[in-house]
């Protein structure tokens, strides 16, 4: 079984910045893609930025020029480097992966559940 652990979260003023962490352990075979997402309260979760095992990234919209991710392959990690931080960027922030196991290596699907993500308030 796969486990993600997010952390980095926090309360931050207006234009500050965070960086967010996601660690993934277990009977990993490979990971295709890692994926940053929110769920602001009252809406729907959605995409934040993805990165693939080449390291070609996309981002939504709202947070190009502003965030960036980037990944640890050795270390199964994945980061979120979130600078000019906005009100609007307050939310959970999840992180899952897209790869295989040891147990079925030919299988891909997400490889976590998700966790309960960290919390990032952007406030004054």
């Amino acid at each position: 079984q796969v486990q993600l652990v997010e952390s980095g979260g926090g309360l931050v003023q207006p234009g500050g910045s965070l960086r967010l962490s996601c660690a993934a352990s277990g009977r990993i075979f490979t990971i295709v893609h890692m994926a940053w997402y929110r769920q602001a309260p009252g809406k729907e979760r959605e995409l934040v930025a993805r990165i693939t095992s080449s390291g070609s990234t996309n981002y939504a919209d709202s947070v190009k020029g502003r965030f960036t991710i980037s990944r640890d392959n050795a270390k199964n990690t994945m980061y979120l480097q979130m600078n000019n931080l906005k009100p609007e960027d307050t939310a959970v922030y999840h992180c899952n992966m897209f790869g295989s196991t040891w147990q079925e290596p030919a299988s891909y699907r997400y490889l976590g559940p998700w966790g309960q993500g960290t919390l990032v308030t952007v406030s004054s």
